[in-house]
């Protein structure tokens, strides 16, 4: 470790290259979302988890933690979901405070249609044409990375 603020030119190297792909690959998947089944990021990640949900159910203020959004966006999202038919909401009948978004058939159809393409563009962008020794070495690196984003969040 140095005493500069600086990066070097190597760190500056990798760090623009992080800045990089983080900036476009949201962009990349989301048009191949958009193509495939008319879905956003946002929908998608909705559907994901409602889809794997037990009942294909989640209590909408655990959908916003597992999702680390705000529950103000979660909420504006299920609105825009819920026009489409994608999701509903239930009211819990156990204590009549919180609510679910249950996934509906025309969005685990959806869904459904945007998982192959969605798989296939993960695969080849990540893990097609990479050594296996490079993909656990990158591995490696996202969980201290994980943990170390963690650990500044909670300090």
């Amino acid at each position: 470790m140095t005493d500069s603020p600086w990066l070097d030119d190597r760190s500056q190297q990798m760090w623009r290259r992080w800045l990089h792909v983080t900036s476009r690959l949201p962009g990349a998947i989301g048009a191949q979302l958009q193509a495939d089944s008319g879905l956003s990021q946002a929908d998608f990640a909705v559907l994901v988890q409602l889809s794997e949900a037990p009942d294909e159910r989640s209590r909408i203020a655990e959908l916003a933690d597992t999702l680390q959004w705000e529950r103000s966006r979660l909420s504006h999202q299920l609105t825009r979901m819920e026009k489409r038919g994608l999701i509903r909401r239930e009211e819990c009948a156990q204590d009549g405070r919180g609510a679910f978004a249950v996934l509906t058939t025309d969005g685990r159809e959806r869904i459904e249609q945007a998982a192959p393409g969605h798989a296939r563009l993960v695969r080849g962008l990540f893990f097609d044409d990479i050594p296996p020794e490079d993909l656990a070495a990158f591995d490696r690196v996202l969980g201290r990375l994980t943990t170390r984003i963690e650990d500044a969040l909670t300090t």
